[in-house]
């Protein structure tokens, strides 16, 4: 059918975000893809998108086009997977976005498997040091830390979590006294930087329910990146605060020991969010269901 035919094309064309993405991606000639968005525009009577070579921007109508053409596709992706002899045959695109250090050790190991099993996915895996919304870029699931602000936004729990202060034992043999968090102050800090401040500011809790606490710090050494932060501390260079999921095989071997035992970095649990809408494509719900059900295999349950 011609409308629904459109309707996938102008997904992609808003997805790629210009007129020569979109060619690239449909392997057509620039003129082509113009063209077809010219032929679109004069059977609906209104323009959908003020455009460059380089970029397009959608107008009001081609937003409302959009948005309702979205709905549409995956009503009819919903409905044929539920008339399908086999509900395990999934199809479609599924677009997933987390974190560098996270998707890279346990979303991507994951969505291989997903997709081994069901080969009709069409799926993505967008990493990004700052989460991006679903919807943005064509994400359909994002994987968050903490629960999501939005609440447009569905959120399923996929992994417990919460933040670690530790060190390698080489550090804590001669390392200043650290009995509160106001003592990091006089300890060098592995800094996680991910923007231009001269300090961080590290959360606690003291683990009887007290209230929370809150500390700037800073040090001679940091990173934008988690992984390197890691190694630094295993080298000795001072103390961190990483997530549980990143440090729990390091802190069962010894090589990193956790500190300040009346303290706890807080929760950061891991949610899995998309969008509320009235039909989830199946794809959708069975990859969240997959999180939920692995996740919490692969990373070893938080200590009482």
């Amino acid at each position: 059918m011609a409308q629904l035919d459109d309707l996938a094309f102008f997904q992609r064309l808003a997805q790629a975000g210009s007129l020569t993405a979109t060619a690239r991606e449909l392997g057509l000639s620039l003129s082509a893809v113009s063209k077809r968005l010219k032929q679109l525009e004069a059977r609906l009577g209104v323009t959908l998108a003020s455009r460059t070579t380089r970029r397009l921007t959608l107008t009001p109508e081609g937003e409302r086009y959009l948005v309702r053409g979205a709905a549409i596709l995956e009503e009819l992706v919903e409905l044929e997977e539920a008339l399908g002899a086999q509900r395990a045959e999934l199809s479609g695109p599924l677009k997933i976005n987390a974190t560098f250090g996270f998707g890279r050790r346990h979303v991507a190991p994951l969505l291989s498997h997903f997709c081994a099993r069901h080969p009709g996915v069409e799926a993505s895996l967008e990493l990004s040091n700052f989460p991006l919304t679903p919807g943005e870029q064509g994400v359909d699931i994002g994987i968050r830390v903490g629960e999501p602000p939005d609440s447009r936004l569905v959120a399923r729990h996929v992994l417990a979590n919460r933040r670690v202060l530790c060190a390698s034992p080489r550090y804590v043999v001669s390392m200043p006294p650290l009995e509160t968090p106001a003592d990091l102050s006089a300890h060098p800090c592995l800094v996680l930087r991910e923007n231009d401040s001269d300090y961080a500011v590290w959360r606690f809790r003291r683990r009887d329910g007290g209230a929370e606490q809150a500390v700037k710090v800073a040090g001679p050494l940091a990173s934008n990146d988690g992984e390197v932060i890691v190694g630094l501390a295993l080298d000795g260079h001072g103390v961190m605060l990483r997530s549980w999921w990143d440090v729990h095989e390091w802190l069962a071997r010894g090589e990193l020991v956790e500190l300040l035992p009346g303290w706890r970095g807080v929760r950061a649990d891991f949610h899995a969010v998309y969008p509320q809408r009235r039909h989830v494509p199946a794809r959708l719900r069975a990859f969240v269901e997959l999180l939920q059900r692995e996740l919490p295999r692969r990373v070893a349950a938080l200590p009482a």
